[in-house]
């Protein structure tokens, strides 16, 4: 995959992020993160390298609060983004693209994850069918055996609710909610409920 940052444009662009006012590194981080609406999250190790440059090139001050480093420009630094605005402008379309380009690259890899999950549902689907034909012909009460499996599916899918649930208000409290993780979700879900309905009419 092509980079995402040119060379030498992630170093102008946490300038111009800076100047919307002083941050740690994880705001800074989330704020790169935010502004490819989730689809590339630089790494600490991409990150802090730079702004440890920045700072020895007179661009950036730091101060701590508790134990974070907070960045902030210098005098220095608004002249140098200053004098750089018209560059600042082409990295800010290349990064349009760059979202375009990424976004495309995780619908093709959701339509193949897509398409891999619906043949495992479909296998183990099959399974769970052979193994209820195998079960039916052992001497129990029919009853019995059908209201003891609906209970383990109607467990199945309450524990599944319960532990997606879950998970899904950790990330949103870390890392709030994108479209693109609700469009992931919404397709999976759906193609599960296609996969499930259809072994159920068998």
């Amino acid at each position: 995959m092509p980079p995402v940052f040119a060379h030498g444009a992630l170093r102008l662009y946490l300038l111009a992020v800076l100047e919307e006012g002083p941050q740690h590194g994880y705001e800074i981080i989330r704020a790169l993160t935010d502004r490819f609406g989730g689809t590339y999250s630089p790494s600490a190790g991409t990150v802090y390298p730079r702004l440890a440059k920045l700072q020895e090139e007179g661009l950036l001050a730091t101060t701590m609060e508790g134990r974070r480093t907070v960045y902030s420009l210098t005098p220095a630094g608004r002249v140098e983004l200053e004098q750089r605005r018209h560059e600042l402008t082409e990295v800010q379309a290349s990064i349009s693209a760059s979202v375009r380009r990424l976004a495309d690259d995780i619908r093709v890899d959701l339509q193949e994850n897509m398409r891999s999950l619906r043949a495992d549902l479909a296998a183990t689907a099959e399974n769970a069918k052979t193994q209820a034909r195998q079960a039916a012909r052992t001497p129990h009460s029919e009853t019995a055996v059908t209201g003891r499996q609906l209970k383990e599916a109607e467990f199945l899918l309450q524990k599944f609710r319960d532990d997606l649930r879950l998970d899904l208000r950790l990330h949103a409290a870390r890392n709030g909610m994108d479209e693109l993780a609700l469009e992931t979700m919404r397709t999976v879900l759906n193609q599960s409920a296609i996969a499930i309905r259809a072994s159920l009419r068998k």
